[in-house]
């Protein structure tokens, strides 16, 4: 099952569920799927469904998912409590968490994901990347796929750092084909080419 936290209120999270209309659910409150809201507080929630809890934040994932009147692809991301756009993603099909990085010029990932995507680091272009606390050392490659949402860019340009990353940056070697707009604290990406 598929919940994503859009927005939280006092005693309330704004679920969609299964890529559907957003819903106000109030805490205790168990929908028609057999999702459960616990608890709610500024910036997330816990739920239980799938015979497991989960503690959900806002913006950690695509809120809204779908095509346009012009079938071109879109996802609307909304912020976190820091102000940052987060989402889960693939990589080559293999899942994981991006963060919306317009100051990283590639799709960018840490060691140890790279090891668990599976990606051949011999075949790829050792390269120095200047960042924020200095030079690091890495390796450039294309990957196959790159998806967000019902976004999936073919041949993305992407590093792979030589240590380890907390979350992966959506750079803009993916949205530089995006068409980007902000309104307060969300952010849509729309599909260019």
């Amino acid at each position: 099952m598929d919940v994503v936290l859009a927005g939280v209120f006092p005693g309330k999270s704004l679920l969609v569920i299964n890529g559907g209309a957003p819903r106000a659910v109030p805490v205790g409150t168990v929908t028609p799927e057999g999702v459960r809201v616990v608890s709610v507080d500024a910036e997330s929630a816990i739920a239980d469904f799938d015979g497991q809890r989960h503690r959900l934040f806002v913006g950690q994932h695509a809120v809204s998912v779908g095509r346009d009147k012009g079938s071109v692809s879109q996802v609307v991301l909304e912020a976190d409590g820091r102000g940052m756009f987060r989402s889960s993603g693939k990589i080559n099909g293999a899942s994981i968490q991006f963060v919306v990085d317009t100051g990283a010029t590639f799709v960018a990932l840490g060691r140890s994901d790279a090891q668990r995507l599976g990606l051949d680091l011999t075949r790829a272009e050792p390269i120095a990347m200047q960042t924020a606390n200095g030079v690091a050392r890495g390796w450039k490659l294309p990957f196959d796929s790159v998806s967000i949402g019902s976004i999936t860019l073919r041949n993305v340009e992407g590093v792979v750092h030589a240590s380890d990353l907390p979350v992966a940056l959506l750079g803009m070697s993916f949205l530089n084909r995006m068409e980007m707009r902000r309104e307060g604290s969300t952010m849509q990406l729309r599909q260019r080419f």
